[in-house]
């Protein structure tokens, strides 16, 4: 099982977590839009290190 793949289902299980224990629609709704937004960066920043841009870099 690969890193990514680790840190994608704790993404999920933690906002299974909060989604069971906070009780206030409005702020349960704002940490799994937080969640969802790390998770977005952990998956962009993966494919940005698997396959790096070299435009720019070494060139002049």
């Amino acid at each position: 099982m690969n890193r990514l793949s680790i840190a994608l289902i704790a993404y999920v299980i933690l906002g299974a977590l909060s989604w069971s224990t906070i009780s206030d629609q409005r702020i349960r709704m704002v940490t799994l839009a937080i969640l969802a937004m790390f998770a977005l960066k952990t998956v962009m920043r993966r494919k940005d290190a698997m396959h790096p841009d070299d435009s720019g870099e070494g060139q002049q």
